[in-house]
């Protein structure tokens, strides 16, 4: 009787307010946004919570908040509503000749690091698929996994990543990035701990190198001194170069931001500074076609760029050992 109701009751501009109400805090405001009467809204909110048998929404004077139905409910709606999206945007795909549309989420490293080969080799073999890739913190993309607002997402290995599945994608290590001057810059090597007496540039604080860091000096039993946060790579390599202290980057962001500003970029001697990018999604199984093809893609190209390395090491030297004359 309950899946009956619900078929007649629950219709895309009813869930559309539902979950405006949640965002919005407050029925007027819901209301204001779907642009439709407050009486109306809260007669549609008042038959949906009649359809599921649940109260859906606590009141109080500050505003209203979720039961644990609505909780549920929550879960499910942004799952219809992504998946109403995805149709629509894969029906016009499929007009315009694009046949396949995956949303992804991953954090900046990935991003800057990976992702621009990476997905450029998969769209060279699978030119009708379009991609849509947002940038999170790696909290942010577990979390938009398992709302199921994305198909895929991309975060750091140390991630809580709850229930979901998890895939190995890429391996890449961590270094001190620091000005030609600084006493530390001709060293081949820095342990993190050595660079606790001076100032340093962070990343916000939602990034998994804060976390490393702070964590490590804490270990160190020292306090990180920072002179700033700042929102991206490339802000840190200018914050290091006008003088404001060292930062902490990935390896290849180094070599693509910070090398050609004339800095320094040291390996760093803690186990921390080795990381791993990985792969989650919530099922494998229930991954649309052409989302499968992506991720079986990604978790597989650090294995086959390997491959293609020892065939090409080997190849070397067997030319060396068999010269012609």
């Amino acid at each position: 009787m309950v899946i009956k109701n619900l078929l007649r009751r629950l219709d895309l501009t009813t869930l559309q307010l539902f979950l405006a109400v949640y965002e919005e805090g407050t029925l007027t405001r819901a209301a204001e946004r779907e642009a439709i009467a407050v009486s109306a809204a809260s007669r549609r909110l008042l038959e949906l919570e009649q359809a599921v048998g649940a109260t859906l929404f606590q009141r109080t004077a500050r505003g209203m908040t979720l039961t644990p139905a609505g909780e549920t409910l929550l879960h499910h709606a942004r799952r219809v509503m992504r998946d109403i999206e995805n149709i629509g945007i894969e029906l016009a795909g499929h007009a315009s000749g694009v046949r396949g549309y995956v949303r992804m989420m991953a954090n900046l490293s990935a991003i800057v690091e990976f992702l621009p080969e990476d997905l450029r080799a998969f769209q060279l073999q699978h030119e009708r698929v379009k991609l849509d890739l947002e940038e999170r913190p790696s909290g942010g993309v577990v979390q938009a996994v398992d709302d199921s607002l994305v198909d895929l997402g991309i975060c750091s290995g140390d991630a809580d990543t709850h229930d979901l599945h998890v895939e190995h994608y890429r391996r890449d290590s961590l270094v001190l990035v620091m000005r030609d001057d600084h006493p530390l810059a001709a060293r081949a090597s820095v342990a993190f701990a050595e660079t606790l007496d001076g100032d340093h540039v962070g990343l916000h604080a939602a990034s998994s190198i804060n976390a490393r860091t702070h964590l490590a000096a804490r270990q160190a039993g020292k306090p990180l001194r920072l002179r700033i946060h700042v929102p991206g790579f490339d802000a840190v390599c200018r914050m290091v170069q006008a003088g404001m202290g060292v930062g902490v980057l990935p390896r290849k962001v180094y070599q693509l931001m910070g090398a050609p500003l004339g800095l320094v970029g040291t390996p760093l001697e803690d186990d921390w500074s080795e990381r791993s990018l990985v792969l989650v999604v919530r099922d494998v199984d229930a991954l649309s076609p052409v989302s499968r093809l992506l991720f079986d893609h990604l978790r597989s190209i650090e294995a086959t760029e390997a491959a293609k390395a020892t065939g090409t090491a080997e190849a070397a030297e067997a030319g060396q050992a068999n010269p012609r004359h």
